[in-house]
Order: structure tokens, then sequence, then C-alpha cells
């Protein structure tokens, strides 16, 4: 059986386990083999973000980049929501560009996320990785056609399971991000949670959103 974990920060190297590694403009790993690279807002630098760009542009264009982000929106920060929202813009037009899906990084921002997503009418795939807030959120979110990615909180918080049982299967995706559990564990807990096993609909989930067919280019 064939894994997805749509975001993580550490790369295990495993044959059945595709990972979508996440990797930031000014702290680029080339053997990495698939990953996604973006301006995560903490890490934003106003004298590096045209450079910043120009390579995460660059690489959008390669096969094993896989998706643009982690980006996006955090009010619990110290930058500027105006300077995050110009950074995060820009990202969205580059992925709308060249066609690539984006992993969101959100906190406490989540009606201006879907503005911004409406204002610049992106129509590429955005998924809110580290899903931790209430069924209202999630619906919001949900019917706007973003897709959630559980991984932390799944294994962390009992009220979550409330939540993700109540996601659609076409619209979610597992991850690690920086846990220390395995992705395998958090299968483990979503599969029971849903009291189903999905490894395939998962599968289906990708192939849908990154247009790829996993058993092209990892194996069992």
């Amino acid at each position: 059986m064939m894994y997805f974990n749509l975001h993580t920060h550490h790369f295990t190297n495993q044959t059945n386990v595709l990972e979508l590694v996440n990797q930031f403009a000014n702290a680029y790993d080339e053997s990495v083999p698939y990953y996604s690279i973006g301006i995560h807002p903490w890490y934003i630098e106003e004298d590096s973000i045209i450079t910043d760009l120009a390579l995460i542009e660059s690489k959008l264009q390669q096969k094993n980049c896989l998706a643009l982000g982690e980006c996006g929106l955090d009010k619990r920060i110290t930058t500027s929501l105006e300077l995050q929202k110009e950074v995060f813009e820009k990202q969205l037009l580059l992925a709308q560009k060249h066609n690539k899906p984006v992993v969101v990084h959100c906190v406490a921002a989540f009606q201006e996320l879907i503005a911004t997503k409406k204002k610049l009418q992106i129509t590429v795939p955005m998924v809110v990785h580290g899903f931790s807030k209430n069924a209202s959120v999630a619906k919001s979110l949900l019917d706007d056609g973003f897709y959630l990615s559980f991984g932390k909180y799944l294994l962390q918080n009992p009220a979550m399971e409330s939540v993700f049982k109540t996601v659609p299967s076409n619209q979610f995706f597992l991850e690690t991000d920086m846990l220390t559990q395995s992705i395998f564990e958090v299968y483990e807990k979503a599969n029971a949670i849903k009291a189903t096993q999905l490894e395939q609909v998962i599968i289906d989930n990708f192939e849908n959103v990154f247009k790829i067919k996993m058993g092209s280019i990892i194996k069992n």
C-alpha cells in the first residue's frame, strides 16, 4: 500500500511513502526528491522577497516541485498583516501561473484567506495544512473549495475527531509536519475515526489535486 504525507519537515526516504517535504526559499535542499517551496509568513525578509520569489518560480517549473508552500497568513506574529498579504498574493499568482497546488499556513486569518482566494480568483487547489479549528471554520473552507490536512491535532486533540468525521472523503489529506510520530500512526488514527481504510481515498485525492499517478513516482 502507498501512503502520502501532505506536509513534513523531515524526509524519511521510505519506499512506500510519498513525502511532500517543505522547503524554504532561503534554505533549499537539493537532495529532497519531492517538495513544496514557498515563503512562510514567519520568515518574510523584506530585503529578499524579490529574489525569493524568483527562486520559487524557477523551482515551480521543475517536475519534482509538486506544490507552492507553505505560505499564508498568521495574525499571531509581529510581521504586519499587510506585508503578509502582499507576499502571499504574489505567491498565489505564481501558483496559478504554473498550475501548482498551494500548501497554506493560516493562523487566526481564515476570513482573510477565503477573501484572498476569491479576490485573486485562484482556481488551483489550496490545502490548509495542520487544521485545528472547529466544524464551522472547516465548513466555511470546504464550501469555498479548500482542502484540509490533518496531523498533529488529530492525534493530540480529541475534539478534532468530530470535525474530521464531517470532512468529505474527497477534501482531506494527512500529514506529520513536525511530529515525531510517523505518517502510519496518523493514518491509523484517521482510519479509526472514519471507521474505514483511507489509503486509497488519499491516493485518489492526491491524483486529483496533483494530477500525477502516485504509482508512477513511488514503489511499494
